[in-house]
């Protein structure tokens, strides 16, 4: 086992995977705020996922949250990105009822403003879904879905952002600048980044 920030424990780490813990997972750890990593609660990272239809899993387990990762044939920095959606997920089910309603909300300003990009792939899918047809836009169920990755995509994205540098992505596609602000702010309201890291420096 490999002590990480946090509390936190690294296992499945080998020589080859000395670079991949160094360079991208430690800090991608050291960047999340302490007050996301304490909701998130315990956590083991394990490296070395074999299974060719995920590049992660995760369990809540009576000790905590063990999430798993594959690493052959993946990026490192998509490997640390992985793990940042796993606790953005984890994080969302772990959100107050008030905090859920505020996300909710910045989707729909989004929405109402036509907004039509969002803030990675997985996410710009559920949003297509869930504007396909004005059956599915009135879905509370279908809305909660988009919402959850929405979320997970974007709370990756905000430790991300303290970690290092980011580049903003322009298009349709994409979520625009003034909204992703709105966005990595609420949620920096919510986890204020640790000592030594500062939300768009």
């Amino acid at each position: 086992m490999h002590d990480l920030a946090h509390g936190w424990r690294l296992a499945g780490e080998t020589a080859a995977s000395e670079d991949l813990v160094r360079d991208f997972i430690e800090p991608a750890v050291d960047a999340v705020p302490p007050t996301m990593a304490a909701r998130v609660g315990p956590c083991v990272i394990s490296l070395g996922l074999d299974d060719p239809e995920a590049a992660s899993r995760w369990t809540l387990a009576e000790t905590g949250l063990e999430i798993a990762l594959a690493t052959g044939g993946i990026e490192p920095h998509d490997v640390a990105m992985e793990m940042l959606v796993c606790l953005g997920q984890v994080l969302w089910d772990a959100l107050a009822a008030a905090e859920r309603d505020r996300f909710l909300g910045l989707l729909a300003a989004e929405m109402d403003a036509g907004v039509t990009g969002e803030i990675d792939e997985g996410a710009l899918e559920e949003k297509r879904r869930l504007l396909s047809s004005a059956t599915l836009a009135r879905s509370p169920r279908r809305l909660l879905r988009y919402a959850a990755v929405s979320f997970a995509s974007t709370a990756a994205e905000y430790a991300h952002s303290l970690w290092h540098d980011v580049t903003i992505r322009t298009g349709p596609e994409h979520l625009p600048a003034p909204w992703l602000r709105k966005r990595l702010e609420l949620l920096a309201s919510w986890f204020p980044p640790g000592a030594g890291y500062a939300l768009l420096a």
